[in-house]
């Protein structure tokens, strides 16, 4: 029981006299009391008992200041409540918008047409990932922030020193950090502003040493850097991390770099996050390194196993397929996609080839990262 001498005046009088009684109190829950979902179930109506029975919608995108929409035809006539009231309920949102057109099927370049709900049309984001900032227009280039954890795990596999073909970077989501870590990117994308931001990134994180960027044909750019990088000649000193102080002498001489990374000749990485259609640049990795002008294909095998410790790059392309419990029949079927693209058997039994399962996408649909190495039947067959 609660300290009496904690009790108002009142109720102390009450339990003195030995009165019993309820005080009466006023309880007043406004708007700012309530959370999305509560205020939603109460104000949009039920469905008809024929009509869909889905749940009200409180799943969203964010990047920056922007959330992003893909409302189902049911809840139309409430966009714009419920785009105010998401707003209202999320400080960090100050635009809304919904979604007018299929990503990937309507334009090349992955953008969507849209409308917005609430707040200005101010697409011009700004948002941080893996210790990164990105700076874009939204409404120019392709930018999911469901694949944050994506991002990070296939940078996680990329080793300072390493070189990496990013055919289709982006706005630099793996290209940026994997230059933070010291790995040398060749970076890519069709989309002039994607082009555009990617640059801006590069200075902005300061990664003009590590990260190159380009704005080329993807299946172009597949043999155009793998020729070029293996004339390139690029090194980046690695100064040591001083702490200054004001009491410091001056010193008498420059600091001498720890080491030195030399950027590689042969790409390890190769990564194309084109999930409509990735699969389809595969065939430009046939012959890869029997067609470089003025360099044998002889030449250049022995700058891989067993000559010496290299491996053949890893390929990781990225695709849709349908979706199971164990995902075993589309592990078959997106094997026998990138065998007949590379002319070559895969299976899911391949050594080193791995089928990962990035997330949903619609109610049968999911994403994957294929990932396998190169083999050296296809690098080096003669086309």
């Amino acid at each position: 029981m609660a300290d009496p001498n904690t009790w108002s005046p009142k109720l102390r009088d009450l339990e003195s006299n030995g009165t019993v009684g309820v005080i009466p109190y006023q309880l007043h829950l406004d708007y700012n009391y309530f959370n999305y979902s509560e205020i939603m179930n109460a104000i949009i109506p039920p469905p008809a008992e024929d009509g869909e029975h889905d749940e009200i919608p409180t799943g969203f995108s964010q990047a920056g200041h922007v959330a992003h929409l893909n409302l189902r035809e049911r809840y139309q006539p409430y966009k714009h409540l419920i785009a105010e009231v998401l707003s209202d309920k999320n400080p960090k949102v100050r635009t809304v918008i919904n979604k007018l057109d299929n990503v990937g099927t309507e334009n090349a370049f992955r953008t969507f047409q849209y409308e917005v709900l609430s707040g200005p049309d101010d697409m011009n984001v700004t948002l941080r990932e893996q210790d990164c900032t990105l700076s874009f227009d939204f409404a120019k280039v392709y930018w999911n922030s469901r694949l944050h954890t994506e991002h990070e795990r296939l940078c996680s596999i990329f080793k300072e020193g390493e070189a990496i073909c990013d055919v289709m970077a982006g706005v630099g989501p793996f290209a940026i950090p994997a230059g933070k870590k010291k790995a040398f990117v060749w970076a890519n994308d069709l989309n002039p502003d994607s082009y555009k931001y990617l640059v801006d990134a590069v200075t902005l994180n300061k990664v003009s040493a590590f990260v190159n960027p380009f704005n080329e044909d993807g299946h172009q750019f597949i043999r155009t850097a793998t020729a070029r990088l293996l004339n390139a000649e690029h090194s980046v000193p690695i100064m040591p991390k001083i702490k200054k102080h004001r009491s410091d002498p001056k010193p008498t001489e420059p600091p001498k770099p720890t080491k030195v990374l030399v950027q590689p000749h042969i790409f390890s990485h190769y990564v194309m996050n084109l999930p409509a259609s990735a699969l389809t640049f595969l065939p430009n990795f046939i012959g890869l390194y029997s067609k470089i002008p003025g360099i044998p294909g002889s030449t250049i095998r022995k700058s891989f196993k067993p000559h010496t410790d290299l491996p053949l790059p890893m390929i990781h392309a990225y695709c849709f397929s349908t979706k199971s419990e164990d995902n075993v029949a589309e592990t078959q079927t997106i094997c026998e996609e990138i065998s007949r693209q590379l002319e070559f058997k895969m299976t899911p039994d391949t050594p080193g080839l791995q089928i990962y399962d990035v997330r949903d996408v619609a109610p049968k649909k999911r994403m994957f990262c294929a990932s396998f190495r190169l083999p050296e039947e296809v690098a080096f067959r003669e086309v």
